[in-house]
């Protein structure tokens, strides 16, 4: 623990980040939820990311900003699975 000339405690920069990372949602801490909330739920994500939003009182259109790249290859994959999106395959022959 840091004092100052003023005997005001100095937060440690780990300390701030921890206090951060408990106010704000994040983007890895989005993840670790959803993926807790598709374990405990039994549910794609698609479906898990618009039942944590309805449930936490999320804007749906604002999730995007939040969303890692691992997740969004899970969505991707099942949109796929449940034919949202065409399946795309990048496999080719040669010729």
């Amino acid at each position: 623990m840091l004092l100052n000339l003023f005997n005001i405690e100095i937060v440690q920069p780990n300390k701030v980040e921890e206090e951060f990372n408990k106010k704000f949602l994040t983007k890895s801490k989005f993840a670790e939820e959803i993926e807790t909330f598709v374990r405990e739920h039994k549910l794609n994500y698609i479906d898990a990311i618009v039942e944590y939003c309805d449930k936490n009182s999320i804007d749906i259109e604002s999730v995007s900003k939040l969303i890692s790249k691992p997740l969004k290859d899970k969505i991707k994959y099942d949109a796929m699975e449940l034919n949202f999106l065409k399946r795309t395959t990048r496999a080719k022959l040669p010729l």
